[in-house]
């Protein structure tokens, strides 16, 4: 996708260079730059940003770039420049592919099956959440040094409003922003993709331009030209039923909604066409919410196979468990509302849940609530996927070591958590947990 963003110069076409009085700087070194500077006068960088209303846009979107597998090209030097994809089993998804992957044809969510017979050559690398969400703590704190207001949308993506913020950082949102996507490549080994706008929707419209590494403005008068020949889809909240609903009454493309009245969309999908109708336009008032925490702590595995006995999955269930266990203890977090996930051959989905009196980190009591919601699922059914977590989350501080048999069994998990922090994950295993390599994602 290319928009008229005018963020590395050097690359753009004639016909894609900005107004000449587009103010810009070098994103390596935050010097401004001149008018026609194809690269930076002061370090020669070629990696400049040009718009014309870089001064004044402060609402941004900050993506990681294929997070989990530049993590794990970060901690691995040797598969640096080879397609990656993390996933695993013959019947898992891919939970994600670095981009060198992506030009196969790779995708997020494909079968695992698909995305070696398109990429045969590609390094499979099992999912390891807990690295994954110290990873994203890191980034989430770097974003907090720039603004109170950021609203993460997951491990790996968030909104930033640094309205107001120049004084304090003594540079305009957009450099600040710069130099923040520049600390992370440094300090913490990945690379982030900033876009920056005037609201949410154009802003995470902004973080895609320039993938990956990138930085790109957009501006309301710009949006409605750059939305008209997408197709209604790219609006989020439309899913396929909705495309092909919106589609059926002649809704194809967004400037088919843009050439539509307000009063007509309200009246023919109610508030929906409302909101339709002004994102179509790049409207969106919706503000930058706060970090209000997690709200549910949950893994999960599609099985090799189709799984119907109880003692297979309860060995499954288990590690499951000692991975939830230990994102709570690594967030200094627990819960006491504990749920079971099981999804049928058929891809039927049931889920089950259970309130604790007293909030839980402990993987022993949890496994112990969802081992008995298990056993009252055990009918014959063949299971394909078996997942547990915690929600209603707390401190850690509120967690249960309330009498002499807690407290034993919070020591003795500890005591196995610090064991396998110095010597790897299996240094120390529960006599249920182990039955050969893990198969869990």
């Amino acid at each position: 996708m290319r928009a008229r963003c005018w963020n590395h110069v050097g690359n753009d076409s004639v016909s894609d260079r900005p107004p000449a009085d587009s103010p810009g700087f070098c994103r390596d070194c935050l010097s401004d730059t001149a008018v026609k500077a194809m690269r930076c006068a002061e370090c020669g960088s070629p990696r400049m940003v040009r718009h014309r209303s870089l001064r004044t846009l402060a609402l941004a979107h900050i993506d990681c770039d294929a997070f989990y597998a530049t993590v794990e090209k970060r901690d691995n030097p040797d598969i640096a420049d080879k397609p990656v994809i993390i996933g695993g089993g013959k019947r898992g998804v891919v939970s994600a592919a670095c981009y060198i992957a992506r030009t196969y044809g790779v995708r997020s969510a494909m079968p695992m099956f698909k995305a070696l017979d398109l990429c045969p050559s590609a390094v499979v690398v099992r999912p390891d959440m807990a690295k994954y969400v110290r990873v994203g703590r890191e980034v989430r704190q770097a974003m907090m040094a720039l603004t109170p207001l950021v609203e993460p949308l997951s491990i790996d993506e968030a909104f930033l409003d640094l309205s107001g913020t120049e004084l304090v950082h003594g540079m305009i949102p957009a450099k600040v922003l710069a130099r923040f996507a520049a600390q992370v490549e440094r300090d913490i080994g990945i690379t982030v993709s900033v876009g920056l706008s005037v609201n949410k929707f154009l802003a995470k419209i902004a973080s895609d331009l320039d993938k990956p590494r990138g930085f790109a403005a957009l501006d309301q008068d710009e949006a409605r030209d750059m939305l008209a020949e997408r197709p209604v889809g790219f609006i989020y909240g439309v899913g396929p039923a909705s495309q092909e609903k919106l589609s059926q009454r002649g809704f194809r493309l967004i400037k088919d909604l843009q050439r539509s009245d307000e009063i007509d969309l309200m009246k023919q999908f109610g508030p929906e066409g409302r909101r339709l109708w002004r994102l179509a336009r790049g409207i969106d008032d919706r503000k930058v919410v706060a970090d209000r925490g997690a709200k549910t702590i949950s893994n999960e595995t599609t099985l090799e196979s189709d799984v119907r006995d109880f003692a297979t999955l309860e060995r499954i269930l288990w590690r499951l468990c000692e991975k939830v266990s230990s994102r709570l203890k690594s967030g200094d977090l627990s819960g006491s509302t504990i749920t079971l996930k099981l999804k049928t051959a058929d891809f039927r989905q049931r889920t089950r849940s259970q309130s604790l009196q007293v909030p839980t980190q402990l993987a022993t009591r949890i496994f112990a609530t969802v081992r008995e919601m298990l056993s009252r699922e055990i009918d014959g059914t063949a299971f394909r996927l078996i997942g547990a977590g915690v929600s209603a989350l707390k401190p850690g501080a509120e967690a249960d070591d309330q009498d002499l048999l807690d407290r034993r069994l919070a020591h003795a998990e500890r005591a196995m958590d610090d064991v396998r922090k110095k010597f790897g994950n299996a240094a120390v295993m529960r006599g249920i947990a182990y039955d050969g390599p893990a198969k869990a994602e």
